[in-house]
This record gives C-alpha cells, sequence and structure tokens, in this order.
C-alpha cells in the first residue's frame, strides 16, 4: 500500500500462523505498525491528498466500513490500481454498532465472501472471542455461523489487511462531488464518472468509482429532540456535494432511512446473576474455509447473557414518546432489528429479549442487543433500570438514531454498475440495505466488477442460483427496497444447494477460473477438498450391503426390520443416528483416509437427492437469466399482452433480464 512515508510490508497470508497470531511479539510488532501508519497519515493528509490527485487510478473507493474494505481490497486482487478514500484512517473496519458477525442468512453471506477471497471472514475469526451456530437443531442447509467478537481485533486485522496491500492507496478525506463526462455512445448509460473530488478542490481520475458511503451520505443524528449531521456519533456526514451529484447531475431517485444503536452499558454494573447464562459451542467452527481453527481457543471464549424487558419498559417508552422525534417520523427503519420504542408500540405487553453482548475479551462494556433507542439519554438509564439484571447499570455512551439517503437500487445493473452512469458502482447501505455482511457481500461484488472494468474486461453477475449474494443482489436489483433489507435463508428457493459448508465449492473455482479473485493457494485448497469428497461419495456409493449386514457392523444404527433391499454407504449416511465416522470404522482401509472431511461428507449425502430434484428449476431459472433486456426497450409499444400497469412498472424498474421483471 502507499502512505507517502515509510511503511512495514507484511504478508497477510502470516495470519494463517495462529502459533504467529498468539504470541506477543506479533501483536507488539502490529500495534506498532498501526501506530506508525496513524501517526504519519494524520501528520501529512493534505501532501497525501495533493499527490494522489496528480495520478490517476483504475478504481476509487469511497468509504472504508465492511463495503469500501471488501470493494477495495477485491478491485486489488483483481489486479486494478486502486485508491481507497476514508474520512478516517482509525475507522476503517470498525464495527459500527453490534460487535457480531454471521447468523441465519447473514452465515451464509460470509461464507461466500471469503469463498471468493474476502477479508470479512479471516477477520472474523481473528476477532471471534464466542462462536456458535444457531438452527443446528434444524438441517445443515439453514445454519447460521455466528460469532462475537472483539471489536479491536476485528478493526486491527481489516486494517493490517488493507494498509499493507500492493496496489492499494489510502488517504483520508472527504469527496464533495464525482467528475461526469459525456456517455460513451458504445455502452448503456447517459454519463460517465471519471473521478471524484475532494472537499479541498483535487481532482482524482478513475476509470471506475464505487460509493459506499453507509449512513453517511446526507446522515442527521437524533437523539431524543436534538438533531445534528452526522453518520456515526463523533463522525460528520459526507458531503453535500456528493447527493447534489447523485440526485442533480445524474437524476437518480434517492430515498431516506433510518436505523439506531442502543446504549453500551458498564459491564461491572451488571448483575448477570439476573440474567440467563449462554456458553459459546465448545469447539469454535472457524468461517474461513483456509482456517481450521479460529484465534479465540475454546477456553478462552466468553459467554453471552440473555434478559428480557418488564412493563417498566413499556411505560417509560410511552411517557417518552413527546420527547423522542426520531420514533415520530416517517421515515423506514430495520423491520427486523428495531428500536425498542418501535417493539413496544408495535406489540405492547409483551416481553421482549435483550442479549448482553461482550464487547471484547478485556472490554469492560456491553452491547445490549435489542435495546436500540433514541429517547434523551436519562430517560434511557430510567429505561434500561426497569430490567432487573440492568438495575444498578451505568451508561457509558447513549443510544442515538441515525437517518440517511439510500439510491434506490432498481436503477442498478446486477453487477452493481449504475444504468445511467457508466463507471459509477454503488455498495453497501447506499442500496438500501442493512448489516455488515450484506454490505460486504456487495462491497465484493461491486469491487470486483468495477476493478474487471476499468481493466476492460466484462462485468459479471452471480446467480440467485449459485449464491446467497447472488439472492441479495437479484432482490436488490429487481425488486427494490421499501425499508433496510436483511438476508434471511428464507429468501434462497434454492437454500438447499446455497449451504454454508459448501460456499467453497461453489464459488472459490469460479472466482479463480472466471473472476480472476482469489488466491492459488485458496483455489488449490478448494480442489483438494472437492476431489476428496467426490472419491469419498463415490466409494460410499460403491459399498453396499444387506440391512442385516450393516446392523451387524454399525449395531447403533436404527435400519427398519422391513428393509430389505441393499443399501449403499451412502444411503446410510441420510439416516439420522449414522456418522461417516460409524461407516469408516466399519470399511477403515477405504474410508479412513477421507475422515478430516467427516461432517461435509455426511452433510453432502444427506442432500444430495434434494439437490438433485432442484436441478432441473435451476436450470430454467439459469436460463431466464441469460436471456437480456435491451436498455432501451419501449415497453409500452410492445405488442405483447401486457397491462398498461405492468408497461409502467416494466418502464420504471428497466429489468436487466426476464428472471428479475
Amino acid at each position: 500500500a502507499t502512505y507517502f512515508c515509510p511503511t512495514i510490508f507484511f504478508q497477510p497470508s502470516t495470519f494463517l500462523d495462529y502459533d504467529t497470531l498468539n504470541s506477543t511479539k506479533f501483536h507488539m510488532f502490529l500495534l506498532r505498525r498501526l501506530l506508525v501508519h496513524h501517526r504519519s497519515l494524520s501528520a501529512c493528509p493534505a501532501r497525501a491528498a495533493s499527490s494522489v490527485a496528480q495520478r490517476g487510478y483504475d478504481v476509487i473507493v469511497v468509504g472504508g466500513g465492511h463495503a469500501g474494505t471488501e470493494a477495495a481490497a477485491a478491485a486489488v486482487r483483481t489486479g486494478a490500481e486502486t485508491l481507497l478514500i476514508t474520512q478516517s484512517i482509525k475507522t476503517i473496519g470498525a464495527l459500527s454498532c453490534n460487535p457480531s458477525l454471521g447468523g441465519v442468512g447473514k452465515g451464509q453471506l460470509v461464507k461466500e465472501v471469503d469463498a471468493l477471497d474476502g477479508l470479512m471472514g479471516r477477520a472474523g475469526d481473528y476477532a471471534g472471542v464466542h462462536f456458535s451456530i444457531l438452527n443446528r437443531r434444524k438441517g445443515p442447509a439453514v445454519w447460521g455461523p455466528r460469532a462475537q467478537l472483539d471489536r479491536g481485533r476485528y478493526k486491527g486485522f481489516i486494517q493490517s489487511e488493507l494498509l499493507n496491500m500492493p496496489r492499494l492507496t489510502v488517504i483520508e478525506g472527504s469527496v464533495e462531488g464525482l467528475l461526469v463526462s459525456a456517455a460513451d455512445p458504445e455502452q448503456p448509460g447517459k454519463h460517465r464518472v471519471t473521478g471524484v473530488r475532494l472537499d479541498g478542490g483535487s481532482e482524482v481520475r478513475s476509470s471506475s468509482v464505487v460509493l459506499t458511503t453507509g449512513t453517511f451520505l446526507s446522515g442527521s443524528l437524533f437523539m431524543g429532540q436534538t438533531t445534528s449531521p452526522g453518520g456515526r456519533m463523533g463522525e460528520p456526514p459526507s458531503c453535500a456535494g456528493l447527493t447534489q451529484s447523485l440526485r442533480e447531475t445524474l437524476g437518480l431517485k434517492l430515498g431516506r432511512l433510518k436505523t439506531g444503536t442502543p446504549p453500551r452499558l458498564v459491564k461491572e454494573t451488571v448483575d448477570f446473576s439476573l440474567a440467563q447464562l449462554h456458553l459459546p459451542d465448545s469447539q469454535p467452527t472457524p468461517f474461513s474455509f483456509i482456517n481450521t481453527h479460529t484465534h479465540c481457543k475454546p477456553e478462552e471464549q466468553i459467554p453471552c447473557h440473555l434478559t428480557y424487558t418488564t412493563p417498566g419498559v413499556d411505560r417509560v417508552v410511552k411517557e417518552s414518546l413527546h420527547m423522542n422525534s426520531h420514533i415520530q417520523q416517517d421515515t423506514k427503519g430495520p423491520r427486523y432489528c428495531p428500536s425498542i420504542e418501535s417493539r413496544v408500540l408495535r406489540f405492547p405487553g409483551r416481553q421482549h429479549q435483550v442479549w448482553l453482548e461482550p464487547e471484547g475479551l478485556n472490554s469492560d462494556l456491553l452491547y445490549p442487543q435489542g435495546l436500540s433507542m433514541t429517547m434523551p439519554p436519562e430517560l434511557q438509564l430510567r429505561l434500561i433500570r426497569e430490567i432487573p439484571a440492568l438495575q444498578r447499570a451505568d451508561i457509558r455512551t447513549p443510544g442515538y438514531g441515525v437517518q440517511y439517503d439510500f439510491v434506490c437500487p432498481t436503477q442498478l445493473f446486477p453487477w452493481l454498475q449504475l444504468k445511467s452512469a457508466q463507471g459509477l458502482f454503488l455498495a453497501g447501505q447506499i442500496n438500501g440495505t442493512t448489516g455488515y455482511e450484506e454490505a460486504a457481500a456487495q462491497g465484493l461484488w461491486a469491487g470486483i466488477n468495477a476493478g474487471r472494468t476499468a481493466l476492460s474486461l466484462p462485468p459479471l453477475s452471480l446467480s440467485r442460483t449459485e449464491s446467497y449474494i447472488g439472492v441479495l443482489i437479484d432482490d436488490l436489483v429487481g425488486h427494490g427496497v421499501t425499508e433496510p433489507y436483511r438476508m434471511f435463508t428464507s429468501r434462497a428457493e434454492f437454500r438447499t444447494s446455497l449451504r454454508p459448508d459448501n460456499a467453497d465449492l461453489r464459488l472459490t473455482p469460479k472466482g479463480f477460473e472466471e473472476i480472476g479473485c482469489v488466491s492459488p493457494h485458496r483455489y488449490q485448497e478448494a480442489v483438494r477438498v472437492r476431489q476428496g469428497l467426490a472419491e469419498a461419495l463415490s466409494i460410499l456409493k460403491s459399498v453396499t450391503l444387506s440391512p442385516s449386514r450393516w446392523r451387524e457392523k454399525l449395531t447403533d444404527a436404527c435400519i427398519s426390520e422391513a428393509k430389505s433391499t441393499l443399501i449403499s454407504g451412502e444411503e446410510m449416511l441420510q439416516y439420522k443416528d449414522v456418522s461417516f465416522e460409524m461407516v469408516a470404522s466399519a470399511f477403515p482401509e477405504i474410508l479412513s483416509p477421507y475422515l478430516e472431511f467427516a461432517e461435509r461428507i455426511k452433510i453432502e449425502a444427506v442432500y444430495r437427492p434434494h439437490c438433485e430434484k432442484q436441478q432441473r428449476e435451476m436450470e430454467r431459472m439459469r436460463e431466464e437469466e441469460s436471456l437480456s433486456l435491451p436498455p432501451d426497450i419501449d415497453y409500452f409499444s410492445l405488442p405483447v399482452s401486457l397491462s398498461d400497469e405492468v408497461r409502467e412498472i416494466l418502464d420504471r424498474a428497466r429489468p436487466s433480464t426476464v428472471s428479475n421483471p
């Protein structure tokens, strides 16, 4: 990376060496390096901005949040010279709200980002302090890998990766506007974006620009009846000129959304004896396919606690509504992560869960998930003390609300470039989504396509038949949003095929062979796993015994006495109480070499019949996705039987393919 000051180059692959990670020497080295970078950058920001203005880049990424960091890293992996512009180097990779990663649907996105060589999964493995698989009582297709994170560790990992990445320059600054020129008549679009204008007046040219402004686009902060400009507490919003470029220069349709965050509690003032203890999994499951274990040892993990709201909480909410301007406004907030005020008003008299989540191994703070609120600080304290476990709790920082602009995502192509602006890509909350994972997934895909476009390579789309990232993007560009979009497994029609365990098999070969964003090391590991699974399943299929013989070999297996036909080893794994280890113990000579894949073999065997049945429907959808619609098609004169209402909708949405009108 380029800092215009002496730097230490550090190979990211070192993070795979967990002995090094655990050493005190490594932590001191990491801390010293980050301090050098921050001091040097803060001492010469003007020189850095003026230096980058003198050269051009393939890709410029605006914003250093989860979308921006993945976009910058992905663009670099495609071979593009990339510039990342952020308001503050120190906040790159910050966990603005909850200190956690993954969950149902979201965990699948993290696994897919990792399969395409993104940063988030490895960062989660390094920073996690409490790992668990949600939905484990259900089938593996809807398991939700999740982890509580140490905020400092997560941010440190992301920064150490980016600040030492070849072909990546990082500067502090604010983007005042976009540089816009006439469009290339050979390509769709009314304008062409050729770079950005910084708040000091400097202009930086590029072939592609990725906007990942998060909640900072015309952001406003709310606490009680107080409103101030900002995208996060203590940080200013993006420059007004950027919103003007989008709305007036490019003529884009913008909307407004809101979100919020809870107060942070002082841990030592909480009575945990009055809350339910929830332990992590005894054996942490890494997010990343190239990690065999997490940085945090199993015995070092820390617990979470669960408590509930009381009638007193409802009373405080209702009595304070006249002092809460954020909750009174019509701007849409997140349906699946609502404020406590919204929950009380929507479901009066009901108990609501409050999870007390640690913010790090050595942090003295707790994050009360479920208590996002925007009332005045003194009323926030009164509210939390209505909960028995929090009767003596103190607040370190109060909760607040944020309202921000977003661009209606139906104006995007499936590769996340604006239809009306060549070279301009959008990712993250600017597209109407909520959550770190959704932002990272979009950032990765926008960065890949921004890099490919800059290098004169054709942009690519992901099918909803092959990934949750494809489902996410297809939902956004095909249907738009009326509220912040959150990923769930229920949004994926083919979730039995799009499992968290097989994201590497689905995406890593494609990422290396077609996209060009995956390292040879990761690709070789994915090929090795794919071959191992195929060999093991082939052997299992060839091993056939009568039910009586299987009962002799596997005494714990519950095989029906009425069963008389031969059963293969693969079919035996479809029994709930039969594991691969059990079958391998019966045939150690041929199956023991594949014990490292035991869980994955079991899952593949269980889901293979379901996946085979889905193939025909998946092929039909892929055919529809391949049928492109002309961008200038006149739906009103089209000689087909369509109602006027449908023609208006199609004209407004302008779908790219037959599959997403």
